[in-house]
């Protein structure tokens, strides 16, 4: 049997361990990742979780690897920590790369670590975070550490559209590491610190002659505007994780359950007279969607995913009544808010998201059409389109369309159109549905009669008032089913909310399957 003073002093031994593994390899490394403008991994966590929340696991964790040195060096924790928190109160999986030891680069031990808390966030059904900052693989561990993203990779997979994924990016990630953050649900970078690419600038240069720097080749703008590989682009660390707890919130624990829901403040028959005034009804004129989401949601509160990229269609999460929902629009202000290829690649993703995540889906719609034109041809814009397509014919979640102005062509139907099975299809009273605008109807339809005429242009223009007239009134798709009411645009919220709730104990099944195979 021990004695108390044995115990005493092993007990002693361990808070001496635990806070030397809390502290890091030396107050110098520390110095140098605070002068490289990055928190450490444990100020990240404290930023990222409720406070006292964080349980860690494996915190004693050392590489058990030889040669070139390695044996002479086995830091605590090896490189990342791991563990689990709550954010505002509901369980978070997370691991965090820590830079300061072997520049946070993957090795046997430390993806152990991460595979053992990926499998935890699996089997508690709840959300996983990543903090990446890390140089990709351990060179000096050899195939051995190429086979721990594999394992990585592996769980990605299993647990995508089962729980929430969430990538953050505070440093380096290059090589295959990248692929991590690529199969999960959402992807942060900070400015000027972080960068993700497969080959780096030097092997660029050296294959093709480019020369380009880091930021350049795969920085956050880089990837938030070109891409379209990162969500969210922030300047500072803080705001980042500030930013994730919010989304958090939006988020619900698993695909089992629904999102959190909050009292609102907001009335539910909140009339939106501005509405009136902030859509113009010349459907060539340019307005900010925008404008029309704060208006309706709660708050005038949303959060806009992949602000940057393929503008033209804007896709957010929000709350209506309280409930989080999920928000596809096509954006006037840019480009007409025509469908083009990543746009439509960027609208698939998010239905995938929201219907895997049990988060209802408002389609707000204004589209002239898919954007013509030989590169978007050559593109693939029939597969990509077709992503689209797909995406919403697949969901089963709760789906309401809102039609506005334009509502032209095969961008119509892809829209979630009643004919794909949206559960409501409401218009405002300047809705426009048609196969196409008036002025193309009427040149195809009337050609003949056109140039035969004494005044052509003035026969053109009869016909396209008559081309109006007679299929393209804001009640024609009312009269024929295809959309169950117009609608008061004032009373826009109060008639989503009224359809939201009585949808929210929808229940659709889809046919037995393996999986689809949806359009690549």
């Amino acid at each position: 049997m021990p004695t108390a003073q044995n115990t005493r002093a092993r007990v002693s031994e361990l808070h001496g361990i635990r806070e030397q593994a809390e502290a890091g390899p030396s107050a110098g490394a520390t110095e140098a990742q605070h002068a490289k403008g990055k928190l450490t991994a444990r100020e990240r966590i404290a930023l990222l979780l409720d406070d006292g929340s964080f349980n860690e696991v494996e915190p004693l964790r050392r590489h058990r690897a030889t040669g070139f040195g390695l044996e002479n060096k086995k830091p605590y924790t090896d490189g990342v920590i791991t563990g689990w928190g709550t954010v505002f109160g509901r369980p978070v999986f997370l691991y965090a790369h820590d830079f300061r030891i072997f520049g946070g680069a993957l090795g046997e031990a430390h993806a152990q670590k991460i595979h053992k808390i990926m499998d935890m966030a699996l089997a508690a059904g709840a959300p996983l975070v990543s903090l990446n900052d890390g140089a990709g693989a351990r060179i000096q561990e050899g195939v051995t550490a190429l086979a721990g993203y594999g394992g990585i990779f592996v769980r990605n997979t299993r647990a995508s559209g089962v729980i929430p994924q969430i990538s953050v990016m505070l440093g380096p990630c290059a090589g295959g590491a990248a692929y991590s953050p690529a199969l999960t649900d959402f992807v942060f970078m900070v400015r000027d610190t972080s960068q993700m690419f497969i080959t780096g600038p030097d092997v660029v240069q050296a294959v093709t002659g480019e020369k380009v720097s880091q930021n350049g080749l795969g920085g956050a703008d880089v990837h938030a505007e070109a891409s379209g590989v990162a969500h969210f682009a922030h300047d500072d660390e803080e705001t980042c994780l500030e930013d994730v707890r919010y989304l958090l919130s939006l988020l619900p624990a698993n695909n089992r359950e629904l999102p959190p829901t909050t009292a609102a403040d907001d009335p539910a028959d909140r009339r939106c007279e501005a509405l009136l005034d902030l859509v113009p009804s010349d459907g060539s004129r340019a307005y900010d969607m925008r404008e029309v989401l704060a208006e309706v949601v709660d708050d005038g509160e949303y959060m806009e995913v992949h602000e940057r990229w393929a503008p033209n269609v804007i896709v957010a999460l929000a709350r209506l009544d309280g409930q989080v929902v999920g928000i596809v629009a096509n954006q006037p202000q840019t480009s007409a808010g025509v469908l083009d290829i990543h746009a439509s690649e960027k609208a698939a993703r998010f239905v995938q998201m929201c219907d895997a995540f049990n988060i209802p889906l408002l389609t707000f719609l204004d589209v002239p059409g898919f954007l013509p034109g030989v590169d978007q041809e050559h593109g693939g814009i029939i597969r990509h389109g077709a992503k689209l397509l797909y995406a919403y014919c697949n969901a089963t979640v709760p789906r309401v369309q809102l039609i506005l102005r334009k509502a032209y062509g095969g961008a119509y139907i892809v829209m979630d159109s009643r004919s794909v099975g949206t559960d409501l299809s409401y218009a405002w009273p300047t809705n426009e549905i048609a196969v196409m605008g008036a002025e193309g109807a009427a040149n195809v339809i009337f050609r003949r009669r056109i140039a035969e005429a004494d005044d052509p242009e003035e026969m053109r223009q009869r016909m396209v008032k008559e081309y109006k007239a007679e299929l393209m009134h804001p009640y024609y798709a009312a009269e024929r089913g295809l959309v169950d009411d117009v609608i008061d645009p004032a009373a826009t919220r109060e008639v989503l909310i009224r359809s939201l709730r009585m949808l929210r104990t929808k229940h659709a099944e889809l046919p037995q399957r393996k999986h689809g195979n949806q359009p690549q």
